[in-house]
């Protein structure tokens, strides 16, 4: 063997001593043993002390007592951090080695909290690799935890020597040599995986929160890399802050990427040779041009807000718990709310006081935020206590701010639009994992909302622009949204926006926005913070309010009367009366409980609920119909007028019809919309179901009219009503024809000419026939 390779063999294999790493470890070593706390104790004794349970192996020191003890140190560690962060582990293992035996094999590891700066996550630049850094995101995507090797106990092929402790860095390596000095082995090594020390991992996605998000930008991610007790910390949807350093990886998924050049090693492998060796790593990709990519290596997870959104905000909690963790100060602030008796105004007036007018939808938010409680039937159906609520409505009607404020005000809230939050859409995706090449999870919109789980209980505020740009009144909700019914029926409240001319409105909106933008937080008056809602709301959702016998009976009372109301066909209303109605009732009058933080529902709670859902349901209300101008003069010789006199017992006087047509009939014939409806859906039954019933028989237009009078013959009390509910019935009739097209003129021939003819063909067009139009489908 040649000398020269052999002493450059041994001096690769002495180490290389890093004097500021070892001061900074004596230094932090006298840090765990000399810092007392204010009551004069060693601080970290206690928590070094648990690190002796086999279940832990993580120390969590404040930053800032670091600092109150060291500066200096303190600097040194943020600057040099992961230069630094082995030798910190070893002082708290030698730190706990003093204090009771512990297994030599045992790895210890240090993370700090309350690390003053905060960096977003369009700040990681390469100037930050290697320093302590602390960043903030919303969490996208979790990677199971897995076992990962940190140092490697390799078993030589050639001479069976041992090589302990390879550290390991994000990728399987080898030992460079075998320590035998004898044995010039490189290349052929077994790990022995007994005596090798793993640690568990795992690697979570991380983006931007919509409030860090420039203005027409996509929302960019980061690859977290969790070890020890930081794994499990974060789940899908959390806000969490993260501290730890920004490291450079080896990007493996780029090495297999199909097209990428590569030049295979020249070397010729004979039986001994790698062929043999089974999985070679980066060596048996060949010689490629090894491209790197930014993670963030985390020591330490903590949710943004603990007390609000957090990984605290999974667990079940009590009204006790939540009053535990609250100050002096904030648990009055509380029970001050909770005895206001204005608070269902108060609330709504401080959560949106930049918003003028549409109460209505303010409080209909206000118990979606609150929401109903959830039960789970014996037979284990469960049934939600979310409220859902769409707005719908013409632009520039503050939809999107509704959304916004809900937005900033919920920790947990998720503002998007498609895939504009997030890759993975409303609700979730399956993508395949490009180092493991198995397939995650990643979440959505919904599943962010409600901690990463497939049947996402989350609320869902949403808000549409009608098809046609503005609502439409002359057609249903269904009609200007576009909705199936099922989807409509899953929203509890649909809110209509319009935007009209009203001169006190439009002053009052024109007075607040010139307000706002000259003043600014001047004219923005609120009774209670954000922040003090957001404590009331955490401890009022605690309550599990059931219903009283009072409010049971109420509720069956109010349900049956809008069964009823839709049943008979006179009110307005958007969509058919079912069930999931009644449930959303059960829900709104439980978020109205809680809102008083009650424990049972009383009957002025589901009368609220009962107020919001009627004005919910009814539909906007439609322009009466106006008909032209144009009066229709019944011609002498009609057949009309025949079966007119036919049937009034007048066989031998001719009635004059001029002479008896009403003062309001000259200047404009109008009616209501929905009485319109009634009498287009009347005429359009009776016709479909002798199409039905008898097959080819066809009314002409006379016919159908003398039918329609003769079902209202009972309102008709006098000639003049007769002779005005026949004019109505013909511009009925005559807008079914022309403007709706709902029904279609026939003659004998076929359809009806442009032009009259004369004798017996100008009669029949006079008179023509009449047919519903096929592709008409007639509506509930």
């Amino acid at each position: 063997m040649d000398l020269g390779q052999v002493l450059a063999d041994n001096a690769a294999k002495q180490q290389i001593k890093d004097e500021l790493a070892e001061k900074c470890q004596k230094l932090f070593s006298e840090f765990l043993e000399v810092y007392q706390s204010a009551d004069g104790d060693v601080k970290y004794l206690k928590d070094i002390k648990e690190l002796m349970r086999p279940e832990r192996n993580t120390l969590c020191v404040n930053f800032t007592d670091l600092e109150y003890y060291n500066q200096q140190l303190a600097t040194t560690i943020q600057e040099e951090f992961y230069r630094i962060y082995p030798y910190i582990c070893r002082a708290v293992r030698n730190f706990a080695r003093d204090q009771g035996n512990i297994p030599a094999s045992k790895e210890f590891y240090v993370a700090f909290q309350d690390f003053p700066a905060r960096q977003k996550i369009r700040e990681l630049t390469a100037a930050k690799i290697g320093t302590l850094l602390r960043i903030s995101g919303q969490v996208v995507r979790t990677h199971p935890v897995h076992p990962e090797l940190v140092a490697g106990t390799f078993l030589c092929m050639d001479c069976q020597s041992v090589i302990k402790d390879v550290e390991q860095q994000f990728k399987y390596s080898q030992p460079t040599v075998c320590k035998n000095p004898v044995c010039a082995n490189r290349r052929r090594f077994i790990l022995d995986t007994s005596k090798s020390r793993f640690v568990d991992f795992q690697k979570v996605r991380i983006q931007e929160t919509q409030a860090e998000l420039p203005q027409g930008s996509i929302p960019r991610s980061v690859e977290v890399i969790m070890r020890a007790e930081a794994v499990e910390m974060a789940q899908a949807g959390d806000r969490c802050d993260f501290t730890g350093t920004l490291i450079v990886v080896p990007d493996v998924n780029q090495l297999s990427t199909p097209g990428t050049r590569a030049e295979t090693s020249t070397r010729v492998s004979g039986v001994q040779g790698s062929e043999l060796d089974g999985i070679q790593g980066l060596k048996a990709l060949g010689v490629r041009d090894l491209s790197y990519r930014l993670a963030f290596l985390a020591c330490y997870v903590a949710p943004t807000d603990p007390r609000f959104g957090g990984s605290v905000y999974r667990e079940e909690q009590t009204a006790e718990s939540i009053k535990k963790q609250m100050t002096l100060q904030e648990w009055e602030k509380v029970f001050e709310m909770s005895q206001d008796k204005n608070l269902y105004h108060n609330i709504c007036t401080s959560l949106y006081p930049t918003i003028h007018g549409s109460d209505e939808i303010k409080r209909g938010i206000l118990l979606m935020l609150f929401g109903g409680v959830a039960k789970t039937t014996k037979d284990g159906i469960s049934l939600r206590g979310d409220i859902n609520i769409c707005i719908v409505g013409d632009p520039s009607t503050s939809k999107s701010q509704f959304l916004k404020h809900v937005e900033e005000f919920s920790p947990r809230a998720v503002y998007t639009s498609g895939k504009a939050s997030s890759a993975a859409g409303l609700t979730a995706a399956v993508v395949k994992d490009q180092e493991s090449y198995g397939f995650v999870i990643e979440a959505g919109a919904l599943m962010l909302a409600d901690n990463a789980t497939l049947n996402a209980r989350a609320s869902i505020l949403a808000a549409a622009n009608p098809i046609g740009g503005r609502y439409d009144r002359s057609k249903t909700l269904k009609q200007n949204v576009n909705f199936s019914a099922p989807v409509m029926s899953r929203f509890d409240l649909f809110f209509i926006l319009l935007d009209e001319c009203n001169e006190v409105t439009d002053y009052a909106i024109a007075r607040r926005i010139v307000d706002l933008h000259a003043r600014n937080e001047e004219c923005v008056h609120r009774v209670y913070s954000p922040e003090h809602i957001r404590r009331y709301l955490l401890f009022a959702r605690q309550f599990q309010p059931k219903m009283s016998k009072e409010a049971e009976e109420f509720i069956v009372q109010q349900y049956k009367l809008l069964r009823q109301r839709d049943g008979c066909g006179v009110a307005k209303s958007a969509w058919r009366i079912t069930v999931r109605q009644l449930e959303s009732l059960i829900r709104l009058s439980e978020a109205m409980a809680r809102i008083h933080c009650m424990d049972e529902v009383q009957p002025k709670h589901v009368k609220e609920a009962f107020r919001l859902l009627n004005k919910s349901i009814i539909q906007v209300e439609t322009p009466d119909v106006h008909f032209d101008q144009e009066e229709i003069e019944p011609t002498a010789g009609s057949a009309f007028d025949t079966s007119l006199k036919n049937n009034a017992g007048n066989a031998g006087e001719n009635v004059e019809m001029e002479q008896h047509v009403p003062d309001a009939h000259k200047s404009a014939l109008k009616m209501s919309f929905t009485e319109y409806k009634n009498i287009s859906n009347l005429l359009v039954l009776h016709m479909q179901k002798l199409e039905g019933v008898e097959g080819d028989v066809i009314m002409q237009k006379s016919d159908l009219i003398n039918w329609y009078l003769k079902e209202m013959e009972s309102e008709i009390e006098t000639e003049t009503e007769l002779i005005l509910k026949k004019i109505l019935i013909e511009k009925v009739i005559q807008r079914l024809v022309h403007n709706d097209h709902i029904l279609i003129e026939l003659t004998k021939s076929g359809l009806k000419k442009l032009k009259t003819g004369e004798g017996d063909d100008a009669i029949e067009e006079d008179d023509p026939f009449l047919v519903v139009n096929p592709n008409y489908v007639l509506e509930d």
